[in-house]
């Protein structure tokens, strides 16, 4: 394998390939054996590489695919660029190739494995496995992995605004807040129709470029579902719906992210989190009787109908995704600053 530099070798060892399973197919990582500076040796389009030979190895920096109608690149070598921000699990950074293609590269150490590193590894494994099969303009695109002295590297698209936590820093009109909720509906839909229930809505991990356009990111606890069948209590306790607060053993299903996306809009409209000024533990424990965020009066009547709709203590009460892209909140007129 050639890494376009002078016909020299990326310097793989076999002996340091860790096997992994992701949906249920072997997964090699492979570990390059220096770094130059903080440029990054040659990657194999991924470093999860299957264990099936795949003799397509280009020498230059980045391979260039169609799937499903949409370009994707698959990076080889790159260099790590500035600090962007934490997700869950890991230490986000810009990346760049060596033809100038700008990515978010998600690092992991994965040095002296405990059992919580075990289970960091198997988020990991998880969301790469649901990542690389969605193709939506709602969703943070998948763009390969890399591994090199004890960390694994996570390449995604860059998303340049960072997530809708902005409302930290401006104001959003509620206009801005329905087009964002519509786009994240549509990401929804398309998780949804495929049996996949993010687990982990909040404004944290909704990613908006310059141009206006949402994308749901951080998978980490995504999982799939075949309805009411998801048992274990994962998320932030702000955004947490009853029935995964209380579970006993009963489970609960995609109307799990629909009480979170109600949550997700009460705090972009607000400024503040859900079932503020309480602390967690307050939350948890009245979100656990069934009592909803409080909504403010001043919000439209279409913003709180919306937002109550989707806090139905009862999933089944709950409209699902696509319903809810009929609501008139999200059927205003899309701002015109918004391409």
């Amino acid at each position: 394998m050639s890494n376009g530099q002078g016909g020299s070798s990326s310097g793989v060892h076999e002996n340091e390939q860790q096997q992994l399973e992701i949906g249920g197919t072997d997964f090699v990582v492979d570990r390059d054996d220096e770094l130059d500076g903080d440029t990054i040796g040659e990657t194999d389009s991924s470093s999860f590489a299957t264990s099936y030979d795949d003799e397509d190895h280009s020498s230059t920096t980045t391979e260039h695919n169609i799937i499903n109608g949409l370009f994707r690149r698959n990076i080889r070598s790159w260099t790590k660029g500035t600090f962007l921000g934490s997700g869950s699990n890991g230490t986000v950074y810009e990346g760049f190739s060596d033809d100038g293609f700008f990515f978010a590269v998600k690092e992991v150490s994965i040095r002296d494995l405990g059992d919580k590193g075990r289970q960091i590894i198997y988020q990991l494994e998880q969301e790469v496995a649901l990542l690389s099969q969605f193709e939506h303009e709602n969703i943070v695109q998948y763009l390969g992995t890399d591994k090199a002295e004890g960390k694994l590297y996570i390449f995604l698209e860059l998303v340049t605004k960072g997530s809708l936590a902005l409302y930290q820093n401006h104001d959003l009109p509620s206009s801005q807040v329905s087009s964002y909720t519509r786009q994240i509906l549509h990401g929804l839909r398309y998780l949804h129709e495929r049996d996949v229930i993010h687990r982990d809505i909040k404004c944290a991990n909704i990613l908006v470029d310059a141009n206006g356009s949402v994308k749901l990111a951080d998978f980490g606890l995504a999982k799939t579902t075949k309805l009411n069948d998801v048992k274990s209590c994962k998320g932030n306790a702000f955004w947490m719906a009853p029935e995964v607060v209380n579970r006993k053993n009963v489970g609960y299903g995609l109307p799990a992210d629909i009480w979170s996306l109600g949550c997700t809009v009460l705090e972009m409209l607000t400024c503040q989190l859900p079932y503020a000024p309480l602390e967690w533990m307050q939350a948890t424990f009245r979100i656990g009787k069934g009592e909803p965020p409080f909504v403010p009066n001043n919000l439209s009547e279409d913003a709180r109908d919306f937002i109550q709709t989707c806090l139905q203590v009862k999933p089944e009460d709950r409209p699902t995704a696509a319903m809810l892209l009929d609501h008139p909140f999200v059927k205003r007129p899309r701002p015109a600053s918004s391409g």
